[in-house]
């Protein structure tokens, strides 16, 4: 008998305490980030076209000649932001800028703030033994994690799909793990998003005129 095997998601979030050194590169970092998905922004207006591997092929290597101060890796994920956001302004059933509301018009121009989240990958960001070591522009930073058994476990049974810093409200920052845990008997396609269609804060959408 095959057994179906869908997942479901859980997030795991971490306030990160570091020294004041520490959080001037964590923003710096996150404007840097910032930048790259601007200059990529205006490429998905005058082409349509958001799929992620398509941007890849048309323009990482403008990027990175464009912002050779950052990393190849976080200029896939700046790639991988722009795409993700664009797919929520412009396909998400809920979202005003749903490609079928827009029609014929041409596609307006997202514009991302300096206090957008930058998503990370296994290649800029591991967790090993308690400790967090995390790319910078100027280079690796590490913080110390007092995680539970039960979140460690996370990171060894669990398949985990984002990892995102994002500037919290009182000027912090923290990251969150979004594991996708095995679920017995569910159908295929339960793997969804939760999303809603709201636009994010740290997104300002343009319309053309």
């Amino acid at each position: 008998m095959v057994t179906i095997r869908s997942y479901m998601n859980s997030i795991l979030r971490i306030p990160l305490n570091g020294s004041p050194q520490q959080l001037t590169s964590l923003l710096a970092l996150q404007q840097a980030f910032a930048q790259v998905c601007n200059a990529l922004a205006p490429l998905v207006q005058q082409t349509r076209c958001w799929n992620r591997v398509t941007l890849h092929h048309l323009a990482y290597k403008q990027l990175r000649d464009q912002f050779p101060a950052i990393g190849s890796q976080m200029v896939c994920n700046a790639i991988y932001s722009v795409s993700r956001t664009s797919r929520l302004v412009f396909q998400h059933p809920a979202s005003p800028f749903n490609l079928t509301r827009l029609g014929n018009r041409p596609l307006p121009q997202l514009r991302f703030t300096d206090s957008c989240p930058v998503y990370f990958d296994r290649h800029t960001l591991s967790v090993k033994e308690g400790q967090l070591s995390m790319y910078t522009l100027e280079g690796r930073i590490r913080f110390h994690l007092a995680l539970r058994p039960e979140d460690e476990a996370s990171f060894h049974n669990n398949k985990l799909r984002e990892i995102v810093l994002s500037r919290t409200a009182s000027g912090g920052f923290e990251l969150s793990f979004q594991f996708s845990t095995p679920a017995e008997g569910d159908e295929i396609g339960a793997i969804q998003e939760n999303e809603l269609g709201e636009i994010p804060e740290y997104v300002l959408v343009e319309e053309s005129t």
